[in-house]
């Protein structure tokens, strides 16, 4: 399965697709996009209004990943379920910490 990590300028992209009014905040693996992407799935108690559920979600990976949560910002999809997510930081180092992440959360990894 692809990656639903992307070294960017200054950090990384994370395709994350977000399910809003959970019943606990939670990341549930890994999904397919349409465009044969990955996208890390995530639940969040917060409902979707008033910027809520994206402060959830950040929230939520800034304690799993052990990043600050001003490190991590709504880069593209803030009103929809799909989001891009931008991690600052070093890109190399951050990929190699998320995939390591990955491959616990998902007992194999990426690839």
């Amino acid at each position: 399965m692809p990656s639903p990590f992307a070294t960017a300028a200054e950090g990384i992209r994370v395709r994350v697709r977000v399910s809003p009014r959970a019943g606990r905040d939670r990341i549930d693996g890994l999904a397919v996009d349409p465009d044969g992407g990955a996208a890390l799935k995530v639940a969040v108690t917060a409902a979707p209004e008033g910027g809520k559920a994206n402060a959830a979600l950040v929230r939520l990976l800034a304690r799993e990943w052990d990043v600050a949560k001003s490190a991590i910002t709504v880069a593209g999809g803030a009103a929809g379920r799909r989001k891009t997510l931008h991690v600052a930081g070093e890109p190399r180092a951050l990929l190699r910490a998320l995939d390591d992440w990955l491959s616990r959360q998902t007992g194999g990894g990426t690839g």
